[in-house]
Parts: C-alpha cells; sequence; structure tokens
C-alpha cells in the first residue's frame, strides 16, 4: 500500500514530542517568535501525552522564592548531592531560577494548587515539593501549547531527524508516519526542539502477562528522544546515570507521598528499621562526603535516593524481605486515610485497584513495596541524556556553544528527558527547560543561523523506504509462518523487544541480576546487542499499530546500545542501589569525579567516549 506524503516547509520551530518539556517549548517559542511558524508533532495526542497524562498529585519541583523558601543555589546542591555529584550545575540552576514563574502560569491558566488559608503560600508535601488537584494538569497546559502553535500534528510518530544536505552536522527538519493513517510527514525545519522523552522499557519490567503495562515510567515512552539525536550524531552524558525506584509492589503507586505527607516509614519483614544497619559499609564504598561512619548524613540532607535503595536491595538479599510501608498507623486517621486513597485515585489508579482485588488495605495490612526495573531518563532523580550548552552568563567555556539548550548538532536543541545532567527537573522543570530552548532557538534563526537549509529528495526518499519496509518484509513473507508467530524470514516488534529487554537485564545490570554488572557482562550484552540489530533490518510489521511499535523498538535499541557504552567507559560503582559495576564496587571520585560524553558516528556506528570536567557552581564563583 502507497501512503500518502504530506510536506510542511518553512518551518522555523519543531517541537518533536508535546509532553511539558514540548509543551513549555511551543508556548515560549510564541513570546519571543511572534513572525515564526511553530509546528508540534506529537505521537499521541497533546491533551493526554507525556508523563503526565495520567495526572499528578504534585508538582515535585518549585522553589517558593517569592515566599523565602528556598533559592536556585540550595535546589542544585540537593540535585548535586542527590546523584552523589554528578549534576551540570549551570543547566541545573538555570532551570530552578525560572521554574516558579512556570508554576505560577500554571495557576493563572486554571491548575488548582493547594494553598495554606494562613500565609497563602502553596501547600507543601516535602521541601520542594507543592500539592495540586492534577488531574487535568495535562490538559491545561497542552491548551497554552496549542494555543501557540501554527500546527499540531497529533498521532505523528518522529523516526528520523532530517540532516541539511548543505552544512555538515546541522539539523533541517524530522520524518514520520500517522500512526493512524500511515500517512508519510516531512517537516522541514530551520530548528527542532526535541521533547520525545526517555525510556521505560528497555529492561525487563517485573511485571508480565496482563500486567506488563503497569510499569513506573509511562510505558510509552520509548526512548524516542535519545534514538533521535543518537542517530543524528548528537554527543550524550550520564547514559549509564539509569534510575532503579522504590515503589508499592507490582502496582508502582509512588512512595514520596506517604513518606513526605502522611509521615509514613518502612520496615523489614521481621519490623526492624534496616537502612541504618547499611549504612557504615556504604560509607567505606562511597565515603564520607556522602555518609559519615554513624551512618547519619552530612548537613542534615536526605540520604541519596541510590543509597537508600542499596539498603532495601541489601536486606532483601539477606533475607530479610520483605520490606513494608507501615501505613496501619496513619491510615487510622480518617483524613489522612482519604488522602492516601486521593493520592492514587488521582495519579496511580492500578495502585489503588490492585489493592482492592488483593484483599489489601492499608488501614489493616502494611503494603509491600519493591524495587524497580531501572529506567532512562533526564527529568527525575536521574541525569541521562543529550550534551547541551548552557546558558552564557553562568557556563564555563566548556559547557558554552552559543545557545541555551542547543545540543552538539546544530540548531537541534532539547527539553526535559532530551537534556542530560539536569536531574529534579520534573514536570515543571521540564517544562521550563522547554521555555529556556524556545527562546535560544528564536535568537538562533534571528542570528541567520538557520539560513540555506536543502533537504534532498532522495534523503526524503530514502528515509520514507526505510520506515515502511517492516511492512514490505511483512507482506513478502507472511505466509511462511511455521507455528504461532514463528517465522524463519522475520521478528515481529514483541519478539524483538523480549529479547532486547532480556540481554539488558542479564548483561546491563537489571533487577534480575540484582542490578549487578561487570565488564565481561557488558562486552557480552554489547555484542549480543549488535546481533539483534542485525536481526531488526528484517523486523516485520503487520499493520500500521505494529510499524509503530517496530520503530518505538529502534528507539529503545539505539538508547540500550548508549547505556552500555557509557556503563562500560564508567569503571567505578558510582550509584550503588541503581546498579553495580562488580569489578569496581567502590566510588572512585579520584579517577572519576567527571562527567561522561559519548558521540556515535552516524555514518560508521562507532562509540567515542571522553570525560567531561565537572564543575561545581561554588567553585565558579571563588573563582
Amino acid at each position: 500500500m502507497t501512503y500518502k506524503t504530506i510536506i510542511e516547509d518553512d518551518i522555523d520551530i519543531l517541537v518533536a514530542g508535546a509532553g511539558l518539556g514540548g509543551t513549555g517549548a511551543a508556548f515560549e517559542a510564541r513570546y519571543w517568535g511572534k513572525d515564526k511558524k511553530i509546528v508540534i508533532a506529537e505521537k499521541a495526542n497533546i491533551d493526554r501525552s507525556g508523563a503526565v497524562a495520567q495526572g499528578l498529585y504534585a508538582i515535585n519541583c518549585y522553589m517558593g522564592t517569592r515566599w523565602g523558601e528556598n533559592n536556585p543555589e540550595d535546589h542544585v546542591r540537593y540535585a548535586r548531592m542527590d546523584l552523589m555529584g554528578m549534576v551540570r550545575e549551570d543547566l541545573a540552576f538555570d532551570m530552578a531560577r525560572h521554574v516558579d514563574s512556570s508554576v505560577h502560569m500554571f495557576e493563572d491558566w486554571g491548575l488548582p494548587l493547594m494553598k495554606n488559608p494562613k500565609t497563602g503560600s502553596y501547600m507543601r508535601e516535602g521541601r520542594w515539593q507543592i500539592m495540586i488537584h492534577g488531574e487535568s494538569y495535562k490538559p491545561i497546559v497542552a491548551e497554552a501549547a496549542k494555543k501557540s502553535a501554527d500546527k499540531v500534528f497529533n498521532r505523528v510518530c518522529v523516526t528520523h531527524l532530517l540532516m541539511d544536505d548543505s552544512k555538515e552536522n546541522r539539523v533541517a527538519g524530522a520524518v514520520g508516519f500517522n500512526v493512524r493513517t500511515g500517512n508519510y510527514h516531512v517537516f522541514k525545519s530551520k530548528t527542532v526542539i526535541c521533547g520525545a522523552g526517555g525510556a521505560s522499557n528497555i529492561f525487563k519490567p517485573r511485571s508480565v502477562g496482563e500486567g506488563a503495562g503497569r510499569v513506573w515510567y509511562a510505558p510509552w515512552s520509548s526512548g524516542s528522544a535519545y534514538g533521535l539525536m543518537i542517530e543524528a550524531g548528537a554527543k550524550m552524558t550520564q547514559m549509564e546515570n539509569r534510575i532503579v525506584l522504590a515503589r508499592f509492589k507490582d502496582g508502582y503507586g509512588p512512595v514520596g507521598a506517604y513518606f513526605l505527607h502522611l509521615k509514613t516509614y518502612t520496615q523489614n519483614g521481621v519490623g526492624e528499621e534496616y537502612e541504618s544497619k547499611w549504612f557504615p559499609a556504604l560509607t567505606e564504598m562511597v565515603g564520607k562526603e556522602y555518609l559519615d561512619t554513624e551512618g547519619q548524613h552530612l548537613s542534615h540532607k536526605p540520604i541519596p535516593t541510590c543509597l537508600r535503595n542499596h539498603a532495601f536491595i541489601s536486606e532483601v538479599n539477606a533475607g530479610r524481605g520483605p520490606i513494608h510501608m507501615v501505613t496501619m498507623e496513619a491510615f487510622q486517621d480518617p483524613h489522612l486515610e482519604e488522602i492516601g486513597w486521593h493520592n492514587f485515585l488521582g495519579m496511580t489508579v492500578g495502585q489503588a485497584v490492585l489493592w482492592a482485588s488483593t484483599d489489601v488495605d492499608p488501614k489493616y495490612e502494611n503494603p509491600e513495596l519493591t524495587t524497580s526495573e531501572p529506567y532512562v531518563m533526564g527529568s527525575h532523580a536521574t541525569g541521562c541524556g543529550a550534551w547541551c550548552s548552557g546558558p552564557e552568563d553562568i557556563s564555563p567555556p566548556e559547557y558554552y556553544w552559543g545557545y541555551n539548550r542547543m545540543t552538539t548538532v546544530e540548531g537541534l536543541f532539547g527539553a526535559g528527558d532530551a537534556v542530560g545532567g539536569t536531574p529534579h527537573a520534573f514536570s515543571s522543570g521540564s517544562f521550563t527547560e522547554g521555555r529556556l530552548a524556545a527562546k535560544a532557538a528564536c535568537k538562533y534563526i534571528d542570528d541567520g543561523k538557520g539560513e540555506g537549509i536543502v533537504v534532498s529528495d532522495k534523503q526524503i526518499a530514502d528515509l520514507k523506504e526505510k520506515i515502511y519496509k517492516p511492512l514490505e518484509t511483512y507482506r513478502v513473507y507472511s505466509n511462511e509462518v511455521v507455528g504461532g508467530s514463528v517465522n524463519p524470514n522475520f521478528i515481529n516488534p514483541k519478539q524483538g523487544l523480549d529479547r532486547l529487554q532480556k540481554l539488558m537485564d542479564e548483561y546491563c545490570g537489571g533487577f534480575g541480576v540484582n542490578y549487578m554488572t561487570n565488564e565481561k557482562l557488558l562486552q557480552i550484552g554489547l555484542k549480543k546487542l549488535k546481533t539483534l540489530e542485525e536481526d531488526m533490518e528484517k523486523i516485520a510489521a503487520s499493520d500500521i499499530h505494529e510499524l509503530l511499535r517496530a520503530w518505538e523498538l529502534n528507539h529503545r535499541v539505539r538508547t540500550s546500545e548508549s547505556v552500555f557504552q557509557h556503563t562500560l567507559f564508567r569503571k567505578e560503582t558510582r550509584w550503588p542501589g541503581y546498579y553495580y559495576r562488580g569489578d569496581a564496587m567502590k566510588l572512585d571520585d579520584k579517577n572519576w569525579h567527571v562527567l561522561t560524553v559519548s558521540h556515535r558516528d552516524r555514518k560508521t556506528g562507532e562509540y567515542t567516549m571522553e570525560k567531561a570536567p565537572l564543575y561545581h557552581l561554588e567553585d565558579e564563583n571563588k573563582g
């Protein structure tokens, strides 16, 4: 079947992905580029896409500077400590100094924020979290983006970035297909802001069978931000810094609100406090900068998330699991019980349904916790993503090349999960990052840097053939099935995903091996990944939906390759509780107090790895 080709030409700013990062980009682009053509391409529907799709019970990044609560420097120090030092502090500071204005806009647009009736300040759940009635969070924010854009293309999966045929290493737009009609979409653009999301489901999930979609991070987040940018030749950073979450078992319900608002706590299977017993040995592993020998965290700051995971994992491995959340005490208070249920009904309905269906009442039974499979993302408590330029006023020379949030590919900007080294941005920070990228993209265009772009008909035709090849493979060979879905001539997307998840779990430190890996395992994993990539040349799609799954898998595989390369390169265990290098079990600040940066050659596929200097804002200010 031949699908219609739809070409959008003369775009100034193409926003690829319309989660919070993309919506922020579209909104801000209109302010700075009143006469510019702004187009959004979104795989799902902008009203309910991205990680905020189901709603949120809190905005997790808000300074509260107007009430004297926190300042951006405080947030940078917090992010630095939680990430064991590995933060692009110029980018983190830049986001933090603007994020409050984004939240204030959300309120102006109609998002209900809970307030302290006495002070008028927003009601806090923790130091950085403010509470919201957030079921309609995404539709409210999406409305501002829709009003800002010239066109919004819903149901268009962006598969590849276009590259300028007249100038090396300059972006020229993107291509993709409509996941309902199959039409081929070509977007020719002077700049691209990539907000296509991080990666879930690259590691084997704990949920299986009919529960396979019940993972923690959005299951539709297929690593497209990374797959698109890596294929285009953008440098990446900190891709080894995957995250593992402590969550309510099987439903993946978040625990933060229970800890912070309901004042619950955890204990092991025999009712004991367990965390502190692991901290003395852990101090030997990571050093006193993060924990002292008595197990008390320095400066009374929160214990890094990964180290709390380490205590959890170690206690279970010692045979004293499962770990429980003590809810029975808090739920005796009817008000707190109601909040506990609302927390899930407002953002993780599956957890409430699971408890009800398995006869678990947290008022009378302390529910189990577990650690998740790893996820690769850049806006939660982790910092994977593209190596991007910072702002001119605070970035050191190594971190600045002209335009804020621009990747090492000219004209290609990032937002949200796409940007590396900026943890703890969450929804409001991702939106803010989109705003910063859009302002810089407008300046890039105003400076004349997007002129003279050429996209050849051959590039467009070659990509079209590549995108639809899985449909043709199925058409030619579908009659040669030998049993079930087994075919000697092709694999389908589900078979490819099963293979990817198995090898990532077993060789790159998934939950099935207690997050353990080493150099030998990583090298074997890379070899197996190469074989999978060769087999994916013969991936088949029986319809447009499977074609979508095939390209999501392509992006997941490209992301996974980067994760392997980075994990192999960093020869230390920087984040115990996220993953362990069994052949380098200690944190090594002497050799690895650096950021890792990778580059995949667009033509050869070969990786080049390097260390980038790690600067702290206090050091810069002293200088």
